[in-house]
């Protein structure tokens, strides 16, 4: 039976919580790296939209959401209820607000360069108030957005703090949220994060991960 597919990009936040997910729930698939310049033809005919994530199941159905991705990852699959505990009304929540304006503010923040006119410190300031203070408030009452173990909402907003981190890891240190702090090293730390960065040969089907976790 030919695996899935899944187009994705190394460092998008969105198709790295979908590699996550499918490597957490012990999902045999394949990925291909794609070239954001340079999007392969078979990719556009699935998905015109052209972005990443997007998987292609063996019954030729197509995801194009990375929480559809993660979803159906879990789906059958989650003994340990990763999906089911996922999306209280807090967590359903926090994810909206990563997903929506705390990703606006982030692209403001760490591509200045694309939008000159606005002010990147300003939008730093505003996806703190929007994300990470709630963030560091519900982490504060357990280590996990899962509670005593972490849960595909864990999973779905943690790329995006690492990539607000990278802008300035120095700064975001330095504040006085450790809680959130020390959650994100935590899954930077794990080998399923190792697994989920594993350099891809661009443009070529291969099976994922290369090495086991």
């Amino acid at each position: 039976m030919t695996a899935p597919l899944l187009y994705t990009y190394r460092r998008c936040p969105f198709a790295m919580r979908a590699r996550m997910a499918l490597l957490q729930a012990h999902v045999g698939f394949d990925a291909q790296e794609i070239q954001l310049r340079d999007k392969p033809a078979a990719l556009l005919a699935l998905s015109p939209k052209g972005t990443v994530p997007v998987m292609q199941l063996p019954d030729g159905s197509v995801l194009e959401q990375s929480l559809d991705i993660m979803r159906w990852a879990f789906d059958g699959r989650d003994g340990a209820g990763w999906w089911q505990r996922a999306f209280s009304s807090t967590n359903s929540e926090l994810v909206a607000l990563n997903d929506g304006p705390f990703k606006q503010h982030l692209d403001h923040y760490k591509y200045p360069e694309r939008h000159p006119d606005a002010d990147a410190t300003w939008h730093r300031g505003q996806a703190v108030l929007v994300l990470l203070e709630p963030l560091e408030q519900q982490l504060s009452q357990a280590r996990w957005l899962g509670g005593a173990t972490p849960c595909a909402a864990d999973l779905a907003i943690f790329p995006f703090v690492r990539q607000f981190r990278a802008v300035d890891p120095q700064w975001f240190d330095g504040q006085a949220r450790s809680a959130t702090q020390h959650w994100l090293q935590s899954w930077l730390d794990s080998p399923q994060f190792a697994a989920c960065m594993q350099k891809l040969p661009t443009g070529m089907r291969t099976p994922f991960p290369m090495t086991a976790v």
